[in-house]
């Protein structure tokens, strides 16, 4: 991962894809959001949705894993290289959070994030704030979900 002298708003990550099936869509709706549309082709076909449709958190979540993952990747790299690894912390939080289109069965939702802003922290020096805005878009070159989130980013020790 990246120190946050590294980054510059602009900055654009390709995160991955995550491809959307019946039984996925099943599966994390059972647990976590168990409505009609999400859990039954047929329940689905006559909603608003048009088809099985995958949970808006599902989508969400799908996207996180993806984050974690290309940090992972990132690090590991870092490291390979002999380099020094910033270790991210939390997020502070997210805003505008946006189902835009119905993610269904079948679909593939490729996910990228850039870097919209970034400042010092106030309150832990040390520290910065790096707000980035992440989107998903489906095979289709529709936009299916947005978000835009922060997370702390460590800045390199002085001296």
């Amino acid at each position: 991962m990246r120190f946050f002298e590294d980054i510059v708003i602009g900055q654009r990550r390709e995160l991955g894809d995550y491809a959307f099936t019946a039984e996925s869509i099943k599966t994390f709706a059972a647990k976590f959001d168990p409505q009609r549309f999400h859990l039954d082709e047929e329940e689905g076909k006559n909603s608003l949705f048009g088809g099985l449709a995958a949970s808006g958190w599902h989508v969400g979540s799908a996207c996180m894993s993806l984050v974690v993952a290309d940090g992972q990747r990132l690090a590991r790299e870092a490291a390979s290289r002999g380099e020094e690894v910033a270790v991210w912390g939390p997020s502070p939080g997210f805003r505008d959070l946006r189902w835009i289109r119905p993610v269904l069965a079948g679909d593939t939702v490729s996910y990228v994030s850039e870097v919209v802003d970034k400042r010092s922290s106030a309150s832990r020096p040390g520290w910065g704030i790096l707000t980035a805005r992440t989107t998903g878009t489906n095979q289709r070159g529709e936009e299916v979900y947005s978000i835009t989130a922060s997370a702390f980013v460590p800045m390199r020790k002085s001296g």
